[in-house]
């Protein structure tokens, strides 16, 4: 397919911090794993591109929705010495947004859907998961597309989805057919499309890594971000007796009381340990996701819980991205049993389709997508939620 197209491309400065090293899957002036190590004076730009052809094994899809996603805004972020908030793999130039769904137009000899394990015919609506593991290392091979030794991420290090088109691999691609007896609106279709990545990486982290809960445990969200409104959804589906999201953000507490919390708790208010074991009668959580990115804030508050709670074998997910240590105290954790566990990605374990098929059962996340905009309007509206977390999803519809 000939022509050009326009990207919403970040431009940003290598400029490493002293001390830094170069780490083995580095690239010198293009790419590293530690971005807010790396990266300054991040900018935006409008480019031309060639719209680009699909290989053998790829998939040519004409973006219809992408969601601005909290990385995004943190990558054009940045700091008072002009480094980036993000501190994790990235490389620029690249157009930003993986938070997509589309139709396929064009696809290689080799691209076959899921769907009925032959090639793409053109037209299937589907969305991508972002991290482009390659399935050949030993995380890969072991069963862990997540920690991908040779992993690229769409919208981070390679082109993403803030144009009108992209290629990715088929292997990466879910049909989004089953949702279209839910949302018989085409736009409602490819918005509830683009909302099943942010959805899949709160459910790898509360059901595939924090090993899910049993119906009847009580639950506890920090941060009313997209993935903390996701949890919310999910865990409530799961059977959670009690789902309290810790919030600042009034419209974010409403979101979350609407996809299924039961209480909220602004931690500017009211003191966030004295209220959850209020609300579980002294017993505590079971489970805490760190969707806040401030996790030196936070873990206190949540240390506090499972110390005084009732409640052993508490489990605490660790989802935000933050450069920030947490202040664990050791003791805590073996007393009370607890674990605080590690989640990253959304690939394997069957996430993305078993995402897809809750949504197409009735759990509708496109009320997170509370304001759509233009390409040309993408570089502004990210800026602006650095500072204005007032839309809880903002979507660009091609």
């Amino acid at each position: 397919m000939n022509g050009k197209m326009e990207g919403v491309t970040l431009v940003a400065d290598w400029d490493p911090k002293p001390g830094f090293k170069l780490g083995k899957k580095d690239i010198e002036g293009r790419q590293t794993y530690l971005g807010s190590l790396v990266w300054r004076n991040p900018r935006f730009e409008i480019r031309e591109y060639d719209i680009p052809t699909p290989g053998d094994d790829e998939v040519l899809l004409e973006v219809k929705a992408c969601g601005i996603c909290g990385s995004d805004v943190h990558m054009a972020q940045a700091d008072k010495d002009g480094y980036i908030f993000y501190p994790g793999l990235t490389g620029f130039p690249s157009i930003l947004g993986h938070e997509l769904s589309g139709v396929v137009v064009e696809a290689g000899k080799k691209a076959l859907d899921k769907v009925t394990n032959k090639p793409f015919k053109g037209g299937e609506a589907v969305t991508t998961e972002e991290m482009l593991w390659c399935g050949n290392c030993k995380p890969c091979a072991d069963g862990y597309p997540n920690h991908c030794e040779r992993l690229d991420e769409i919208g981070f290090n390679v082109n993403g989805a803030y144009a009108k088109y992209l290629v990715v691999p088929a292997r990466t691609l879910w049909s989004l057919d089953p949702l279209r007896a839910i949302y018989k609106n085409e736009q409602d279709l490819f918005v509830a499309g683009s909302i099943v990545e942010p959805t899949s990486v709160a459910y790898n982290a509360v059901i595939e890594r924090g090993g899910g809960i049993r119906p009847g445990d009580r639950v506890v969200i920090l941060g009313g971000g997209p993935v903390g409104l996701a949890a919310c959804a999910i865990l409530k589906r799961a059977g959670a007796s009690k789902v309290i999201i810790s919030e600042t953000q009034d419209n974010r507490a409403q979101m979350a009381l609407s996809l299924g919390a039961d209480y909220h708790i602004n931690p500017l208010k009211e003191d966030f340990a004295d209220r959850v074991l209020e609300i579980t009668n002294g017993m505590g959580a079971d489970l805490f996701m760190e969707a806040t990115g401030l996790p030196e804030v936070v873990y206190p508050g949540i240390e506090r819980v499972i110390w005084e709670g009732r409640t052993l074998n508490s489990k605490v997910i660790v989802t935000a991205r933050a450069e920030a240590k947490m202040p664990v105290t050791g003791e805590v954790l073996q007393v009370r049993r607890a674990q605080i566990i590690g989640a990253q990605g959304h690939s394997g374990h069957g996430t993305f389709p078993r995402v897809i098929e809750c949504m197409a059962d009735g759990m509708d996340m496109t009320k997170m997508s509370t304001k759509k905009i233009s390409l040309h309007e993408l570089p502004e509206n990210v800026i602006k939620l650095q500072t204005d977390r007032s839309e809880a999803k903002i979507t660009y519809i091609a």
